[in-house]
């Protein structure tokens, strides 16, 4: 397996690995969760959003960087399966920026649903556009026989779907304004740091230190955006102005690094020594953070390192106990109900939002009561459990959706 120096990059474990289905399927589910939790009034603040100046972060928080990790996991083996079925280095590298791209696009147009359209000057709802999007996300990575994607005519017509739509947007005050990132939403900040940090994996081979190299750049392009000599010079300011990106790149890289230590095939070593080498990371990454804390206070919602390396170790740690449970004890996570979840992400992540959609257009509405206090917060668990179920069902039925 090349990188695209013409070097190899060393083989991971070919089968299928249980503990990493858990961990994405879990992450997906409680991502929905929270979401739903949004909606509660009254909340605890351990299960809310910390406010970005708290210099703290609750559980909440780790969400978000928890997903990032998985992806991170799963760059070696999705390379690997590109390389493996006979693809160019070029053509892994041109399948990389398509589905880096292809989440860019989705997150560009979740975010511009929610936030600076003009509904009066819109020649159809929100409702219907949010509809109509995830529609052209689906015809464009999307099957419906549970094989391959639909056929170039079908993603085509996607495609023209997602032109069109950004066409009949009405944006600002006055309606004459268009679609704009006004950030790049969750599937799209996901997006950036998976192009960067496939980048820094092939680059550096997939080697262990080179990986902990890529980490402590992603962190220190941070660190130099706001050193006074950059802030001075346009130049330098525009250069290292993608300072949020890196640091999710950072955690991205830092899931690389459990894959490599973990199922890294050209490196003999005992389950006991692997999990050793983990905790050993763990302990790294949270002295990391705690020496930045000082300078760059925890912030999930300004991306700093500190927030950013505590999380990384805490899913370093959270996937180092399903190892164990899972790979080496042979425990099982209730794989009927995780298994489609893990298996299908996107889908799973982007239902609760297809579903809100349609009730918006449909002038549909949950009761207000599953939206307060304890029945609020059971309301949140059930609907994730929902999702999965869903999810497994739309399964069952051939419906795949996957960049």
């Amino acid at each position: 397996m090349l990188s695209p120096f013409g070097q190899k990059l060393p083989p991971v474990r070919a089968a299928r690995i249980l503990s990493i289905d858990a961990l994405r399927a879990l992450t997906v589910l409680v991502m929905v969760m929270v979401n739903e939790w949004s909606g509660v009034p009254g909340l605890p603040q351990w299960m809310r959003h910390m406010p970005a100046t708290a210099d703290a972060m609750s559980f909440v928080d780790a969400v978000f960087p928890s997903f990032l990790f998985i992806v991170g996991m799963s760059i070696p083996f999705a390379l690997q399966q590109r390389y493996r079925a006979g693809d160019s280095v070029w053509q892994v590298q041109g399948q990389v920026l398509l589905r880096g791209a292809g989440l860019v696009l989705i997150g560009f147009f979740m975010v511009n649903a929610e936030d600076g359209f003009n509904a009066s000057a819109m020649p159809v709802s929100i409702a219907l556009w949010k509809l109509l999007s995830y529609g052209a996300a689906f015809l464009l990575w999307g099957s419906l026989s549970g094989g391959k994607n639909f056929a170039w005519p079908w993603r085509v017509v996607g495609l023209a779907c997602f032109a069109l739509l950004a066409w009949l947007y009405r944006g600002g005050a006055d309606g004459s304004g268009g679609m704009k990132p006004q950030w790049w939403g969750i599937l799209g900040l996901i997006g950036w740091a998976y192009l960067i940090a496939c980048g820094v994996y092939q680059v550096v081979r997939g080697r262990v230190l080179g990986l902990m190299a890529g980490v402590a750049f992603c962190i220190a392009y941070f660190v130099l955006q706001r050193l006074p000599a950059v802030a001075a010079s346009p130049g330098l300011s525009w250069l290292f102005s993608q300072d949020g990106h890196f640091v999710h790149a950072a955690i991205v890289l830092c899931g690389v690094l459990c894959s490599m230590i973990f199922f890294d095939e050209s490196r003999a070593a005992s389950a006991g020594q692997r999990q050793a080498w983990a905790l050993a990371l763990a302990a790294l990454l949270a002295l990391a953070a705690t020496a930045l804390r000082p300078e760059f206070k925890i912030s999930k919602i300004h991306a700093t390192p500190s927030w950013a390396l505590y999380s990384a170790a805490a899913s370093l740690l959270i996937f180092t106990l399903l190892y164990q449970w899972i790979d080496v004890r042979g425990c099982k996570l209730w794989p009927a109900l995780l298994g489609p979840v893990a298996a299908q992400p996107l889908l799973a992540y982007l239902l609760p939002f297809v579903i809100g959609a349609a009730m918006q257009w449909a002038q549909l509405s949950w009761p207000s009561a599953l939206h307060e206090g304890g029945v609020g917060i059971a309301f949140a668990v059930l609907y994730s459990l929902g999702v999965a179920w869903g999810v497994g069902l739309l399964c069952r039925r051939g419906v795949r959706l996957s960049i």
